[in-house]
């Protein structure tokens, strides 16, 4: 291969800033914007982010051995010899990039490389997509998994070119590896968030809210066995799931992971995020459809975390499917298709959390009623957290979680026997306004809801914080009482109104004094009605 001609273009020599990175790589996106369609130029700059980190890593890992091996006293021969040994990079949580997809190379070659020594001329497309193949087949975990979309037609040539050398300034590396991936992960989490809301409802196929994520992590507290999410999107719930073991100081390699993905793109795109965040994850081999093939059948999960599809209508239906165990979905509403599957993947002791839209919690139509019937005498139901709205920019559905437990008895999950109760929860006040159309929780929000559930099953992690009812917020029903409002599972039909604070004044003096109050507008409204129009008979 012919060398590599110089550039002009020296790569920073220090870590950007998060806010550098962030601004630097949406600037990235805004070149290719104009010129493709998003969920393509989401691929690419997804691709270039996560080549970039693997390139940046490599090259400290690479440094850092240089240092290691001078240190023990050996000659520029033997670290030749021994600087490329893939063990001491894949051993460090580093994936191994051959020398065709370092990020120096493509640099170099920003704009093609020329024809020399008989050979053909190659655009940087085809560098980048060789440079894809070169890292796939060096790292198992990453095979089928990156994009190969760089040298097509509908790609720009001269702005991806652009494109590298605007990336060449951003560095993921400077603080450790490991700084590296938490830097990387939370950048392409970022854009992740960016590109949905560009995408509008398409982005919600692949994005899930960090606050509702949160919510759902933070309560079931997933700290050792197998987290499974069935439509795993980018793999949002996961990267909660280590973000929560890492605040706990707890061991990230006491999880397994195991999901599923319909859609192709959204597949991949986990599979980078997950290898981002070191996740060693199982995703199946290929991306698949849950209902017509579960790609993880004989799994049994601790864990089960998931946001599925709301409320559709064309879906892979089979009247005798065994998972159908409390009543067959109807064929025009698979939601509580979603919810039979993930009971039935729930281990002994299992615990899930299940992003619902709210009808759901009440619908009666094809049957739905009679298997939530089902599911509340089983003894599934754990909680119910109705949600405020706007929190998807995807969808105005409102939004509730439906929390499940194989085992409610005192035991790993809490103190407290909650046999034949259910906690609700009415959190529909919560919540801010990022903007005129979507709201967040903040951490106070998901403190509160989380430290409910915790308090009422008794948990470690409510520090002894006893339960209590509170009106207009939280109440634990029996399963009499739901049996008796007909099985409906909507919060504000249980918490009640919120107590409105006493004054002190007695409620005969309130009234009387509110009345002579009322009088005396009325005399007033009276008055200057009068004045107004004696004003507009002197108006000739």
């Amino acid at each position: 291969m012919a060398a590599p001609r110089k550039s002009a273009t020296k790569q920073a020599a220090l870590p950007s800033t998060m806010k550098e990175l962030k601004d630097t790589l949406w600037k990235a996106a805004d070149k290719l914007r104009g010129s493709m369609d998003a969920s393509q130029y989401k691929d690419v700059i997804l691709g270039l982010v996560f080549l970039k980190y693997v390139s940046d890593a490599f090259t400290e890992r690479r440094e850092q051995l240089r240092t290691e091996l001078a240190a023990d006293g050996m000659t520029e021969d033997q670290i030749d010899q021994l600087i490329d040994d893939t063990d001491e990079y894949t051993g460090r949580g580093v994936f191994w990039v051959p020398s065709n997809a370092r990020w120096n190379y493509l640099a170099e070659n920003a704009k093609g490389l020329p024809a020399m020594d008989g050979e053909v001329p190659k655009n940087i497309g085809e560098l980048i997509d060789a440079a894809m193949d070169a890292i796939m087949g060096a790292n198992q975990t990453l095979a089928a998994t990156l994009p190969r979309i760089f040298n097509r037609d509908s790609v720009d040539q001269r702005r991806l070119g652009e494109l590298i050398d605007l990336f060449n300034t951003a560095r993921f590396t400077g603080q450790g590896a490991g700084r590296a991936r938490d830097l990387l992960g939370e950048v392409y989490e970022y854009f992740l968030e960016k590109f949905a809301r560009a995408e509008g409802k398409r982005g919600g196929e692949f994005y899930t809210p960090a606050g509702v994520v949160r919510v759902l992590v933070e309560v079931l507290e997933p700290t050792s066995g197998r987290v499974y999410d069935p439509a795993c999107g980018s793999g949002g719930m996961f990267v909660q799931t280590e973000k929560f073991l890492d605040a706990h100081n707890a061991d990230r390699t006491a999880i397994s992971v195991y999901g599923q993905e319909l859609n192709e793109r959204t597949w991949r795109m986990a599979k980078m995020n997950l290898a981002i965040h070191g996740l060693n994850a199982n995703l199946a081999p290929r991306w698949g459809d849950t209902f017509a093939r579960d790609q993880h059948p004989d799994m049994q999960a601790d864990y089960v975390m998931a946001n599925p599809p709301f409320n559709i209508k064309d879906w892979a239906r089979n009247e005798s499917d065994p998972r159908w165990r409390y009543g067959v979905p109807p064929a025009n509403n698979a939601n509580y298709a979603w919810i039979q599957h993930i009971i039935s993947k729930l281990a002994p002791g299992g615990t899930a959390g299940v992003v619902m839209a709210n009808g759901s919690m009440s619908s009666n139509s094809g049957g739905e009623g009679q298997i939530r019937a089902q599911l509340v005498e089983a003894d599934l139901v754990s909680c119910m957290v109705a949600l405020p709205t706007q929190l998807f920019r995807s969808t105005g559905i409102p939004v509730c979680t439906w929390f499940f437990a194989k085992d409610k008895s005192a035991g790993e999950h809490g103190a407290v026997d909650r046999t034949g109760q259910v906690l609700f929860i009415d959190a529909r006040n919560l919540g801010y306004m990022v903007d005129r159309a979507e709201r967040a929780l903040s951490d106070e929000d998901i403190a509160k809801i989380a430290g409910t559930f915790h308090a009422w099953r008794g948990s470690a992690s409510a520090d002894g914080k006893e339960y209590n009812d509170e009106a207009g917020f939280c109440y634990s029903a029996t399963l009499a009482e739901i049996k008796e409002a007909d099985y409906a599972l909507t919060p504000g039909r249980y918490v009640g109104a919120a107590d409105v604070e006493d004054d002190g004044e007695p409620i005969e003096e309130k009234i009387a004094r509110l009345k002579n109050e009322l009088f005396e507008q009325l005399d007033e409204s009276k008055r200057l009605t009068t004045v107004v129009r004696e004003q507009l008979r002197r108006v000739s």
